[in-house]
């Protein structure tokens, strides 16, 4: 008899700890709804212009931001491991924006990734960075979203893999990745460096991008700065392993970061495009600021001899290159199709352009971020002026690419082939 006695009590104990487990989930999965407001709070114009800057260094738009016209009204699609995200509306609009969100809703939002009727925001809402932003910043910034014109614009399903859609889940991933400690300046740094460390960190959210991610979409802070992934882009890493071909000084990452490109680097493309137009209507000093902290890791990487310290047109492929027929095509389409405008070198004229000895999307140990410029380009946003490159996608094929990008590689940049070049074509192919 002792042992369906024993089992019985097993049992028990089993539906006591799966209670327990179930009650311990629900506390870490649930958030009670925050009463929406009824009337349109008031704002100091000085507190608006104040969150227009801190909206700025938090690159808002670049995510909310779908069509010009339509400043903040969501959309755009975020991919991820797991699934789209779709950034949402946060214009006052009170049946599809934020415009029955108090205060309090809005902070807790930004502090811990909760919406105001309860539910768990997807943490591609980097909140785990704004959690360390100051009270006055938060509130500044909820009373620049509060006076934006409202507009209607429903938010999107998302679109996630099982079982990521299970938002709660999102709960374990904030007990893993969650710290809402206020930000800390180092006494050792100046003021100048700690202003940019704050910037960096819990606004601008720099090491969202680039720093690894781990299997559970976390940063892997061990590896702080060490490149990334944005919308199938690679990330470069902005410590002691930048790829950058030549060396970055403060001055120029400074240039970088309010116009998007600097001399003797590559224009912003992809993600980084519309973090440098965001970054534009922030205070100079704040850039500044955010340049010397940045540089301050770049600085620790090494002199490299590349050919990047001796630009010029790229040559024709050695009669014994291992690889003589893939070699041949790829200058032949950069003889047509790049040589015109990257021969001449960068200056002012909007037909030449930079050396691509000089390009850092050569040096990547990745060669997702080149495919995307040679098939999309790079083009300013709608009216306004700046550097600009046609895209290729529409002319080469996969042959042509997967060619082009291995001759720039060797030739250009002097580096060993991409393992997975031809994968990484057919792959991302449209």
């Amino acid at each position: 008899m002792k042992g369906p006695g024993r089992r019985r009590r097993l049992w028990w104990w089993l539906l006591a700890l799966a209670a327990v487990l179930a009650v311990v989930a629900f506390a870490i999965m649930w958030r009670p709804a925050i009463a929406p407001i009824t009337a349109a709070p008031r704002f100091e114009p000085g507190l608006v212009e104040k969150g227009a800057r801190v909206a700025a260094l938090g690159t808002c738009a670049a995510c909310h931001t779908v069509d010009p016209s339509r400043p903040f009204a969501g959309g755009f699609g975020l991919d991820t491991p797991f699934g789209t995200v779709y950034s949402t509306n946060i214009t006052p609009d009170p049946r599809t924006g934020i415009g029955n969100w108090s205060e309090e809703a809005f902070t807790r939002a930004m502090r811990e990734g909760v919406s105001r009727d309860g539910h768990l925001l997807y943490p591609a809402f980097p909140y785990n960075h704004y959690a360390r932003m100051t009270g006055d910043d938060v509130r500044a910034l909820y009373a620049y979203f509060m006076t934006r014109p409202p507009l209607d614009a429903p938010a999107r399903t998302n679109e996630m893999t099982f079982p990521f859609g299970f938002r709660p889940l999102v709960g374990f991933w904030n007990l893993l990745y969650l710290d809402d400690a206020p930000f800390a300046s180092d006494p050792k740094q100046s003021a100048e460096w700690n202003r940019g460390a704050y910037v960096a960190d819990a606004m601008a959210h720099c090491s969202a991008c680039h720093t690894p991610r781990t299997r559970l979409g976390g940063p892997d802070n061990q590896r702080f700065f060490d490149g990334g992934e944005a919308e199938d882009w690679y990330v470069p890493a902005l410590n002691a392993r930048s790829p950058s071909p030549l060396p970055w000084s403060r001055e120029h990452l400074a240039a970088y970061l309010r116009t998007g490109i600097a001399p003797g680097h590559a224009a912003a493309g992809g993600p980084m495009q519309s973090v440098a137009e965001n970054l534009r209507h922030a205070e100079p000093a704040d850039i500044d600021a955010l340049a010397t902290y940045i540089h301050s890791f770049l600085a620790q990487a090494p002199e490299r001899a590349t050919p990047a310290t001796r630009p010029g047109s790229l040559p024709v492929p050695k009669a014994d290159d291992p690889d003589l027929a893939r070699m041949r095509l790829g200058h032949e389409v950069y003889a047509n199709a790049c040589a015109r405008c990257h021969d001449a070198g960068r200056a002012e004229s909007s037909g030449t352009a930079l050396p691509l000895q000089q390009a850092v999307a050569l040096y990547d140990p990745d060669p997702r971020s080149l495919i995307h410029l040679v098939r999309d380009g790079i083009a300013p946003p709608d009216g306004e002026p700046a550097r600009w490159m046609p895209g290729f996608g529409a002319i080469l094929s996969d042959e042509q690419t997967i060619a082009l990008a291995a001759y720039l590689r060797r030739y250009g940049a002097g580096q060993a082939d991409w393992p997975d070049l031809a994968e990484q074509v057919r792959k991302g192919k449209p």
